[in-house]
């Protein structure tokens, strides 16, 4: 009997077994004599040449070019820029049966290509350092191999000068440590895997726990029988290992479902271009993955990176194709992008799972049944009935763990939507969609798991994520060896459609959250990157009249052709960019750069589609029509018609519109324009003219017979009285419109962050640059303009506008700001009482508190809504609208809009330079729905759009809703059909209403429809004298398909 067996039982001493067994195994120390410096075997060198490209290129593209020798060492850059290598390799013959890889190390992300093709991705971060070459040499494989390895100059985070979320270092410059072949000894990395695990299980369970020991001391004995340096003494020790984990779990232990998964920013703290090369790397890996692990499953989102793929890597989407068809590879989410799950429109988030859903279905030929949303800043209460409207009703996120003040109290549980819509959701408990196989994960989840006696299965999702990487085999390895030992969870390598049919057939148990899922944390995303969120507003609003006049031309010129193709590229566009690290403004300079000239994509080509539809309509309608405006506030004159207007809305709209004058210039007229329709322009003479004088104690009187104002010559308030109730709308001894201005220092994440702490910063915007003056004044548009003085970089000029029979006043207003951690809003101190404040979001409404009493109103210091927030009382209230902010405050009675940020992480120059935008106040009698308070906020976003027509044009409409809380949303040609048109219309008064829907288009037939527009043959569509006759319940949604 050899001496190591014949040992005494040691003491019972924690540390120095536990220490031991840690050395025994550590990359730092004894490695001279210890487990882990035994992995590799033999090395020896490659050669290695180098081309720098400051450009993305083609595989193809950079075997073309001059490669120069390169040394391990040298440094090559700056950021952004490309390096490939050449590498020829040379095994040594005397390697036979060795497992042979090639051992690399750099601080960029590296994509391996062999024989023209991508291999295995290679990233330090994501403990990717090596290429297999072969796993057991033989004579009749190549012993002589050239690969090329593309080196981008960045890491797995980007490339922030001095952490993580700093903006990218311009200069950094990077290199390669190491360049050689070397043998793999696999089983010294088995047995280093089984110590791993036997360690974690004694630091995990703890020293209260009697399986803790047990593990302790057969690692200590593991310790003894292995001797480093002789391989014969590895099986034994193994065998303990295998011994203690075939110890198996009674039947009531919780289950884990593993899944690979590779959570990809579609871009963040790199450009989109970079995102390619990330799926690029990061799947390839997860393919050879599963070509050594049959039972290895991976779970993968956004369509948008798949097309990415199959443009760019074609070869590599076949094998993708091949193991989703094996059920291995699957998509999950069903939308084009991981959004944001506040900001999109709620038309917006529809197009996500629809050509999200689409794509998968046209590729896969699979329906996506769970929305995959891991990691945004929030999730709107529509979200379950768009979800379920898109044939999902399973949902999985774990970012509300993030919460700064309150923990939610569940992991699985049925979200309720606005409409009553459910849809069962799972937290994983383990708070990360990016694990690594470790006992701590198992232990973490098992321990987080809020519903205990509920629910007795989670999900694990493991992989390097945010910027890809993926699983890897070291972390299979892991979770192969605890699939059932006694003390941990089991493991089961499992499908998002396994875990959920497991927790339906355990929901009878669950409770039940209502309403949204707000995020604790990352408030100060509704306002960073203002042109982001203008830019977003603006695109969603001229694709929606694209859409409507492409429609209405169809309908009436047989020779117009539907922009499907265009209009299906501008939508992507749009929701690419609705990414949850690029809407919020949480990005780089150089996303930024890239979502703005995007948004001008969308504008240039967009207006040219808006003018050949409303063309169209001029040339082909017998009811009448115009040729040719792009922009809705000037119309093409060639002296053959006159000017019309055109309303894509669902009401009648009066509004004072500006037109071109005979004379060239422009000249204003009040006009009345019909629901969905047309009308020539005749200025109408409004009721009571517009009056604005100046008063003997400097402040300035604007009345239009709905609104009387008074403002301060800095441009503030004094006085908003509705004129039909003599009511004043403002605070006693407060002025409205003042701006204010916060210091906004957060803790950690700039761009994200605003703290509660900010508001105990607020300093009013007092210095006057230019008095209020009267700058225009007419019957029917009166404007006041000043300037004030921020700061001695920054400034505001701002023109109140008061037009004729308008019940809201705007302030279209001029920020020029180059602040550094300086946080811009206008408040509106006003008279009204009211414990909760409503605020538009996406398809409705929904209240939150103006009150502190408890840490959950307190954790909703800044919210986020759409075009309109309103505080109201019973039979008076104050709206504020908005063309395109989303960040507001109602405490007490004070309502407050955010306008600017200045944040200097990740993007140092966010939100510099000049900005535009327009807000509104509206004090109303009544509620705010039935003033139209909804009504008018779509009429500030959806400008009328002028036009030519013939002289003989007469108004008409093409679709009117008998119910004023009916919107009708979206027209649209069908996906499938030609001639065929989708209309969505919602419920936006939160109650029970019967709606009639009118058309003069020459419709043949109707069907109800869900989201993804196919036809529901279970719901009878009734069609009478009156027209199409819709029951809707509140907040619902409605889509039907029209056919032509």
């Amino acid at each position: 009997m050899s001496l190591r067996r014949c040992h005494e039982p040691v003491l019972k001493n924690r540390r120095t077994l536990l220490e031991r067994a840690e050395k025994f195994i550590s990359d730092i120390y004894f490695t001279d004599c210890n487990l882990r410096g035994r992995l590799y075997g033999e090395s020896c060198p490659v050669q290695l040449e180098s081309f720098l490209s400051p450009k993305r290129i083609s595989f193809t593209e950079a075997c073309e070019q001059n490669f120069a020798p390169y040394k391990v060492g040298q440094t090559f850059g700056p950021t952004w820029y490309t390096c490939w290598f050449r590498v020829c390799l040379n095994i040594p013959s005397s390697w036979k049966t060795k497992e042979v890889h090639l051992l690399w190390e750099s601080d960029g992300e590296a994509m391996v290509w062999r024989n023209g093709e991508p291999v295995q991705g290679l990233t330090k971060e994501g403990e990717k350092t090596s290429y297999v070459l072969s796993e057991a040499l033989q004579d009749d494989e190549p012993h002589s191999l050239l690969l090329y390895i593309e080196v981008s100059c960045n890491g797995l985070f980007g490339a922030g000068q001095g952490s993580m979320i700093a903006a990218p270092d311009p200069k950094k410059m990077f290199s390669v440590q190491r360049a050689e072949l070397v043998i793999f000894n696999h089983d010294v990395q088995q047995l280093l895997t089984d110590f791993e695990m036997m360690v974690d299980i004694v630091k995990e369970l703890g020293e209260q726990d009697q399986r803790s020991f047990q593990a302790l001391f057969t690692v200590n004995e593991m310790v003894n029988l292995c001797e480093p340096t002789d391989p014969s003494t590895f099986p034994r020790a193994r065998s303990l290992a295998s011994a203690f984990f075939n110890q198996r779990n009674g039947e009531s232990q919780h289950t884990v479902h593993a899944m690979g998964h590779c959570h990809i920013d579609s871009a963040w703290l790199w450009p989109y271009e970079e995102t390619i090369r990330k799926c690029g790397r990061s799947w390839v890996t997860v393919i050879r993955l599963m070509e050594k692990n049959p039972e290895f499953i991976f779970t993968c989102s956004q369509a948008q990176q798949f097309q990415w793929v199959k443009s760019w890597y074609p070869s590599l989407y076949s094998q993708i194709q091949h193991f989703v068809k094996k059920g291995q590879f699957i998509p999950v989410g069903g939308t084009w992008v991981e959004m944001d799950g506040n900001l999109p429109s709620g038309e917006s988030m529809v197009r996500q799972f629809l050509e999200g859903q689409r794509f998968f279905s046209q590729e896969f030929e699979i329906y996506c049944k769970e929305f995959w949303l891991p990691d945004t800043f929030g999730y709107s209460a529509q979200l379950p009935q768009i979800m379920q409207g898109s044939g999902i009703s399973n949902f999985l996120t774990q970012k509300l763990s993030w919460n700064l003040v309150n923990t939610f109290p569940h992991n699985t549980f049925f979200w309720e939507g606005l409409d009553g819509s459910k849809v069962l959701t799972h937290f994983p408990p383990g708070n990360s969609y990016e694990m690594k196989g470790k006992v701590e994960d198992l232990t973490k989840t098992l321990r987080n798991n809020k519903d205990k006696g509920r629910a007795n299965h989670s999900a694990v999702l493991f992989g390097f994520g945010d910027g890809g990487g993926g699983p890897t085999q070291l972390m299979l390895d892991r979770l192969q060896r605890i699939q059932d030992t006694d003390g941990l969870p089991r493991v089961r390598m499992s499908s998002p459609n396994s875990l959920f049919s497991e927790l339906w057939s355990q929901s009878e148990l669950l409770c039940t959250w209502s309403g949204e899922l707000f995020l604790e944390l990352h408030n100060g995303t509704y306002t960073t990157q203002a042109q982001i969120k203008r830019g977003n507003r603006q695109c969603e609003t001229l694709l929606h009249d694209v859409e409507v006049y492409s429609c209405l031309a169809l309908s009436q010129d047989q020779s117009f052709q539907y922009p499907v193709d265009r209009l299906q590229e501008l939508w992507r566009l749009l929701l690419l960019n609705q990414f949850h690290d690029v809407i919020p403004g949480s990005c780089i300079e150089l996303v930024v750069e890239d979502a703005l000239r995007y948004y001008e994509d969308i504008r240039d080509s967009g207006s040219r589609l808006l003018k050949n539809a409303l063309t169209a309509l001029g040339s082909g309608g017998s009811s009448g029509g115009s040729s040719g405006s792009n922009s809705g506030s000037s119309s093409d004159s060639d002296g053959s018609g006159s000017v019309g207007v055109f309303n894509s809305l669902c009401w009648e709209r009066q509004e004072v519109t500006q037109v071109h004058s005979d004379t060239g210039g422009s000249d204003l007229a009040l006009v009345q324009v019909p629901s969905v329709g047309f009308s020539p322009v005749k200025s109408a003479d409004p009721h009571t003219p517009v009056s604005v004088m100046d008063q003997a104690d400097g402040t300035i009187l604007m009345n239009n017979g709905i609104l009387r104002a008074v403002v301060n010559k800095d441009g503030t308030l004094v006085s908003l009285c509705l004129v039909t109730c003599s009511r004043e709308a403002l605070l006693d001894s407060s002025n409205g419109n003042q701006f204010v201005l916060f210091d906004d220092v957060p803790l950690y994440w700039d761009a994200w962050d605003v703290m509660d702490y900010h508001l105990q910063t607020r300093r009013p915007v007092v210095e006057v640059l230019e008095p209020a003056r009267v700058l225009t004044s007419e019957q029917l548009r009166a404007t006041v303009r000043f300037s004030l003085r921020i700061s001695d970089k920054s400034t505001i000029t701002q023109d109140i506008v008061m037009d004729a029979m308008c019940p809201y006043l705007k302030f279209h207003t001029q920020v020029d700001w180059n602040e550094s951690h300086r946080f811009l809003k206008v408040e509106f101190p006003v008279q009204v009482h009211s414990p909760s404040a409503t605020y538009e979001i996406q398809f409705g409404h929904l209240q939150r508190p103006t009150h502190h009493n408890t840490s959950w109103d307190w954790a909703r210091f800044e919210v986020w809504g759409h075009k309109w927030a309103d505080l109201s009382e019973h039979n008076f209230g104050v709206a504020l609208l908005n063309d395109c902010k989303y960040g507001y405050s109602v405490y007490k009675n004070v309502m407050t809009l955010s306008l600017l940020r200045a944040p200097k992480a990740p993007d140092a120059n966010a939100d510099m330079g000049s900005h535009q935008f327009t807000y509104a106040i509206m004090p109303h009698s009544g509620s705010f729905q039935d003033s139209s308070v909804i009504q008018c906020a779509y009429n500030l976003n959806y400008p009328l759009r002028l036009a030519q027509h013939p002289l003989q044009a007469v108004p008409w409409s093409a679709f009117s809703v008998s119910s004023p809380a009916v919107i009708l949303e979206t027209i649209k040609q069908s996906e499938e059909q030609t001639r065929t048109l989708v209309l969505r219309l919602y419920e936006s008064h939160g109650g029970t209403v019967t709606a009639a829907l009118n058309t003069s288009l020459p419709v043949r037939d109707v069907w109800h429809c869900d989201l993804l527009e196919r036809r529901d043959l279970s719901r009878a569509v009734s069609l009478t004298a009156q027209g199409i006759i819709l029951q809707f319940k509140p907040f619902q949604i409605i889509s039907l398909l029209l056919v032509l």
